[in-house]
């Protein structure tokens, strides 16, 4: 069973710009790197010691790429860095992940191809990403391609916004599949793509996608179409590792545990993954020492209760 964290190395996903109140000022795009070597540190011991099993590292704009430099930001791992964190997290018993998020409304990290989203420079930059980043990770078993939220709605504070619909998101998702899976790994998305267009997601989402539909909120009912999509996986027999986060409700993750575990099969529910939003950055430690808290709960309450 995954038990897993989801860490920011980049930060730039979200606004293109400094934005004013109401927007939240950590979402604004910045030239340096937003990271604390020293709270990653106490981060991966605590991990650890509450058991868990899998880190996802959002990469971002936080890694020197040998093949595109120019989209680094101050203070960016050179990827020598990068390979040897992962080699420490896999000497402790954690599993690195990649996650790069090709989503237009989280793609601010694509510096200038961000602005070149479905064209052939864009593909061809992302194929590369994708190939180094598997190079890096030493053939990592999953990628992680983001691809949520592209709407309107979730780039209203940005200057240059993208949305792809209908048969052009599709091709492009399937462009960026097809590069993860050609270097051995497996494609994993979030899912929410699924809420807005089910039918069609059901028709054209292969099943060798892994999915996690993330659900924040503090209403487990049935009616609710977000958290219910994990039972729609679950009867369309997808493999899925579910998301919750502390971002706004401290006990979210323990109760989507709770409910995939006695909702979902077992043979397709492989894991769980955290998420607190947050920069690694010392003002949000607590933030992230509670995510991880919360895991290890979860996972004490789920072998006490799993036939699995």
């Amino acid at each position: 069973m995954i038990w897993a964290n989801l860490v920011h190395l980049g930060y730039n996903m979200w606004n293109d710009r400094v934005v004013p109140p109401p927007s939240v000022p950590r979402l604004d795009a910045k030239p340096y790197l937003r990271f604390d070597d020293s709270l990653w540190r106490e981060l991966v011991r605590t991990m650890i010691e509450a058991g868990l099993n899998m880190v996802v590292l959002d990469l971002g704009d936080g890694v020197r790429y040998e093949s595109h430099p120019e989209l680094a930001v101050q203070g960016a791992w050179p990827a020598a860095r990068l390979r040897e964190e992962l080699a420490l997290l896999r000497g402790k018993g954690l599993e690195p992940m990649p996650k790069l998020n090709f989503s237009a409304s989280h793609d601010v990290w694509l510096g200038p191809y961000a602005r070149q989203v479905s064209t052939e420079t864009y593909y061809e930059v992302c194929r590369d990403l994708i190939n180094e980043v598997i190079a890096l990770f030493d053939g990592p078993r999953f990628f992680h391609l983001g691809m949520d939220e592209e709407a309107a709605e979730h780039q209203r504070y940005c200057e240059y916004v993208v949305v792809r619909q209908h048969d052009l998101w599709w091709h492009d998702l399937n462009t960026l599949l097809g590069a993860v899976e050609q270097g051995g790994a497996r494609p994993w998305v979030w899912a929410d793509y699924l809420w807005r267009h089910a039918d069609t997601f059901l028709e054209r989402m292969p099943k060798s996608v892994l999915q996690s539909n993330w659900y924040y909120e503090d209403v487990f009912d049935a009616e609710v179409k977000e958290l219910t999509a994990c039972d729609t996986l679950n009867e369309h027999r997808y493999d899925q590792i579910p998301a919750g986060s502390n971002y706004s409700y401290p006990d979210n993750f323990e109760r989507l545990v709770a409910y995939c575990t006695e909702r979902l099969d077992a043979g397709r529910l492989i894991g769980f993954l955290q998420t607190t939003w947050a920069p690694t950055l010392e003002e949000y430690r607590r933030q992230h020492v509670e995510a991880i808290e919360q895991v290890a709960r979860a996972r004490a309450w789920w072998e006490a209760h799993s036939i699995a």
